[in-house]
């Protein structure tokens, strides 16, 4: 067994990490003086893919809507019980979760790591479905779906979305749709965990204060005592997704006290991964903080008139595939919000942004990434969706310590562009 190392000067970390025969790549992050272990299982599946090929097969798979999470909630039953009450015998806490590209198994532990560990590498290579629960399950998803559908924070997101994308899986909700989540099947779900469940499309990410030689010895030999699983290779099959945006608005009323925006804007810059795209995902970042942060002129504008509060934030999402930024929050005047944010785009267009705002924001967010070194949670949680996409977690502050200000001043001129931008809108019923 070879360990590799990656270090960070700047940072002053190391990940340490094994490649099994299997393909299964397990990850080591040493926390010296930290009272709590962290360890994620995950696999690069999501609710995207819900159309993929494989080799042995051939034929197209189309699987309904929501199967990604639906699998997420029923891997936690086994047929002695839930899993949950094993992890909290064991005084840890125990969670899941599933979005657009991944599927991710956690637990959180200050005792007992080892006996934690060897729950979590057990119930998820460990399915176990029956028709009668997947029925069972169906009810408790379907409440959970009309929980969000009437969530006006998740609706003015997704509207976003619809309003976007054309084609791409991403405006669907992860969960699917109560009509797409009674199609699924206890060989639905055989079907995706047998494909992407395997060991060289899954990662195990530790962090703690613990031995790596410990640490790998352990994963090593609990894996062992498992069944070995034929390989699938997997196509996974996405929709060419047009440049343009489906339409510049949508708007529906909710039972909300102010209305709520969401202003986006839709990447054309797609198909990078690594370095390239963490690149531009930092340059993109910085962008957004330059421009709408608290501390930008058009943000103190805006919130000195009353148009924004103090719910108004930014994010940009950037995958392989897909991306975009968005604006949003609570606006008495969401399209003057839209209406000045566009002015105020077209004039540090013709302007240019300013080489002083972009030193202050890069020194101020590398300060922010060093300290979030402090927390486990953040590193395991990051590390797993950067890697899936070919991005090594201690490559991001190397970047952003090197992307320079005409990398960023390219990025706005090319990504924040009017006819890419749309706008999503909750009014008070």
């Amino acid at each position: 067994m070879t360990i590799q190392t990656t270090s960070s000067e700047l940072l002053h970390e190391t990940i340490y990490s094994i490649e099994r025969s299997d393909g299964l790549k397990v990850f080591f992050m040493p926390k010296e003086g930290y009272t709590k272990q962290y360890a994620v299982f995950a696999t690069n599946y999501g609710s995207n893919d819900s159309k993929f090929k494989i080799a042995s097969r051939g034929e197209e798979i189309c699987v309904p809507d929501g199967i990604a999470h639906f699998l997420e909630h029923k891997l936690f039953e086994q047929p002695e019980g839930s899993v949950f009450d094993k992890f909290s015998e064991l005084g840890s806490s125990v969670n899941a979760y599933t979005n657009f590209t991944s599927t991710c198994y956690l637990f959180s532990s200050t005792d007992k790591f080892y006996e934690n560990l060897k729950l979590l590498l057990d119930f998820v290579r460990e399915p176990y479905f029956t028709d009668e629960s997947v029925e069972k399950e169906k009810g408790i998803i379907a409440q959970e779906i009309r929980m969000y559908e009437d969530n006006p924070n998740w609706k003015v997101f997704f509207n976003a979305l619809k309003a976007m994308y054309h084609e791409h899986p991403v405006k669907i909700d992860i969960a699917g749709t109560v009509e797409s989540i009674h199609k699924i099947t206890k060989d639905d779900l055989y079907t995706c965990y047998n494909t992407f469940y395997t060991p060289r499309n899954m990662i195990v990410f530790i962090v703690g204060a613990l031995d790596k030689d410990e640490v790998f010895d352990f994963v090593d030999k609990t894996l062992n005592n498992g069944k070995d699983k034929e390989e699938a290779l997997i196509q996974r099959i996405y929709p060419n997704e047009p440049d343009a945006i489906v339409k510049k608005e949508i708007e529906e009323k909710l039972s909300v006290s102010m209305p709520l925006f969401n202003i986006a804007f839709k990447d054309v810059d797609n198909g990078l991964r690594g370095r390239e795209l963490l690149a531009k995902d930092i340059s993109t970042r910085i962008i957004l903080e330059m421009l709408f942060g608290r501390s930008s002129e058009l943000f103190m504008k805006l919130y000195e008139e009353g148009l924004i509060n103090d719910s108004f934030e930014h994010e940009y999402t950037g995958e392989i595939d897909y991306g975009h930024s968005m604006l949003g929050g609570e606006s008495k005047n969401p399209h003057e919000v839209l209406n000045k944010i566009l002015d105020h785009i077209a004039l540090m267009k013709e302007k240019g942004l300013s080489q002083d705002d972009f030193d202050r924001i890069r020194k101020k967010q590398m300060g922010q990434h060093l300290g979030y070194y402090n927390s486990i949670e953040f590193i395991a949680n990051t590390f797993v969706p950067y890697y899936f996409k070919g991005i090594s977690l201690l490559d991001y502050i190397e970047i952003l310590k090197e992307i320079s200000f005409e990398t960023v001043s390219e990025r706005f001129r090319k990504h924040f562009d009017s006819d890419k931008c749309v706008i999503s809108v909750i009014r008070p019923k």
